[in-house]
């Protein structure tokens, strides 16, 4: 089997549940920001997320999937999505190995090394941790929902709580 052709689905909460999660991986490779940024796009569709709160979502993925892919040497990254009523928290996974954990460039010149400052400035928080036994380290954030970002009632809507500790 080729892993490389797969994209693995990891949980998916069913219509009927009271929290909206789903997950994915995607091979550790340059295309694979596009792909994932598209199943982020169908699931924020689904879960009825729109306008500026989508668009923000789909920026942070491919910002947060292609630092998994450049700077660590793993072969899949996971990405998990968690919808509250009021907030989005991405977290991408990679199975890199370093000394050190991201950091924010806040003096990038040229094309690379803004991807976390813009993650920054659209986040209400963000961070990163090592993984288990030293495998990897995810980075997540927690976007704003707004409002008018998905339907009082149907498909996309969901619990009313409060967030989650990081």
């Amino acid at each position: 089997m080729n892993r490389d052709a797969l994209t693995t689905p990891l949980l998916d909460a069913s219509p009927a549940a009271d929290t909206f999660r789903h997950g994915f991986e995607v091979p550790a490779r340059a295309e694979s920001v596009s792909r994932a940024r598209r199943r982020v796009d169908e699931v924020l569709h689904r879960w009825g997320v729109s306008g500026d709160d989508r668009e923000t979502a789909l920026l942070v993925v491919s910002e947060l999937v292609t630092n998994a892919v450049v700077h660590t040497g793993g072969h899949l990254v996971s990405c998990v999505l968690h919808r509250t009523a009021d907030r989005l928290r991405v977290t991408v996974h990679d199975q890199g190995s370093g000394p050190s954990g991201p950091r924010v460039c806040r003096e990038a010149r040229g094309e690379r090394g803004r991807g976390l400052l813009l993650v920054e400035a659209v986040s209400l928080a963000w961070g990163s941790y090592d993984g288990e036994r030293g495998a990897g380290r995810s980075v997540w954030c927690e976007l704003p929902l707004h409002p008018d970002a998905f339907p009082a009632e149907g498909p996309g809507s969901g619990p009313r709580g409060a967030a989650w500790p990081c």
